[in-house]
């Protein structure tokens, strides 16, 4: 379930930022932020759904997560297709998230 929350975060954190770029960047209008602000909202409120004893780790391992994501992002509504080198170093950061996410804690 925790990797199911991470990517709702990731896109609702990309989504948000994105109407940024595209205000900003792209010249789009300023209406494009509302929902933007809502989509940053969104994603911290799922981000704090995640169980963990500690928000750094929390957010240590989204970061693996978010990464892959944004590659997502950059092919599927940018067009632009990652690359090999770009798919690896996203498999490396999701097998780091894994290990954060997944190792054994005492108690």
């Amino acid at each position: 379930m925790t990797y199911l929350i991470y990517i709702a975060a990731a896109l609702a954190e990309i989504a948000g930022c994105f109407s940024f770029w595209a205000w900003w960047r792209l010249e789009k209008s300023p209406l494009w932020l509302i929902p933007g602000l809502v989509s940053l909202a969104l994603f911290g409120y799922l981000l704090a759904l995640v169980e963990t004893n500690a928000a750094g780790r929390a957010y240590a391992a989204y970061g693996g997560i978010y990464i892959a994501a944004s590659l997502a992002w950059l092919w599927l509504v940018e067009g632009v297709r990652p690359d090999r080198w770009d798919l690896g170093g996203a498999m490396l950061c999701i097998v780091g998230a894994s290990v954060i996410l997944l190792a054994p804690r005492g108690a």
